[in-house]
């Protein structure tokens, strides 16, 4: 089963990177759904910061970015899917 979170622009990078550091250690899968430019910038900045957690343990991830309809209150909004993968 892949895991799912949501990140939204008021996200702390620093808390989403130890939520995905903490998931990579016993999965292998994650997909991230962001709706807008700031939610997006702050998943990818809790990828890179992830990233710098997980390499000297020997985990590395590659993110594979998509498009996804979703609803939200009732209206349709594209998010950005981000799916990650151990490498």
């Amino acid at each position: 089963m892949i895991e799912q979170m949501k990140v939204a622009s008021s996200s702390s990078p620093s808390s989403v990177a130890g939520a995905i550091s903490s998931i990579f250690r016993t999965q292998t899968h994650l997909d991230i759904d962001t709706v807008g430019a700031g939610s997006l910038n702050q998943a990818i900045k809790a990828i890179a910061i992830a990233r710098g957690f997980l390499v000297p343990s020997g985990i590395d991830l590659v993110v594979s970015p998509s498009f996804k309809e979703i609803e939200i209150d009732g209206k349709e909004k594209t998010a950005v899917r981000l799916h990650i993968e151990k490498k």
